[in-house]
């Protein structure tokens, strides 16, 4: 059949796309496996140690900004509604005030007009 190659090499493509986007294996060791290490090694995993702590670091204090900036601006997002509504509800009550004047005008009341 035709289509299995292309469906294998489809299979194919996208695990070595995986693999090489995946990140590298660390090469620091566990602390219990080092007995064995020179010390010229043990400095090597230490500095290969700290070179890991300081990349995870910037990659969450990046990530951590970038939450941040979403939580802002959801906040600023919900005052920006809240405002509305709140500037709607007085539109709502002037508009209702008004209404009532021109009522009472036409009623015959000529407090309420004007002019």
């Amino acid at each position: 059949m035709r289509i299995l190659p292309s469906i294998t090499t489809a299979i194919a493509s996208l695990i070595i796309g995986i693999s090489a986007t995946s990140p590298a294996p660390a090469l620091a060791c566990n602390p219990d496996d080092c007995r064995g290490l020179s010390a010229k090694d043990l400095a090597r995993d230490r500095a290969e140690t700290r070179r890991l702590n300081r990349e995870q670091k910037r990659y969450v204090d990046r990530r951590d900004g970038e939450y941040a900036r979403g939580w802002d601006a959801q906040r600023r997002h919900k005052d920006e509604i809240a405002a509305y509504h709140a500037e709607r509800e007085a539109y709502e009550r002037r508009m209702a005030q008004w209404r009532e004047a021109i009522r009472r005008c036409e009623a015959g009341d000529w407090r309420y007009c004007r002019g």
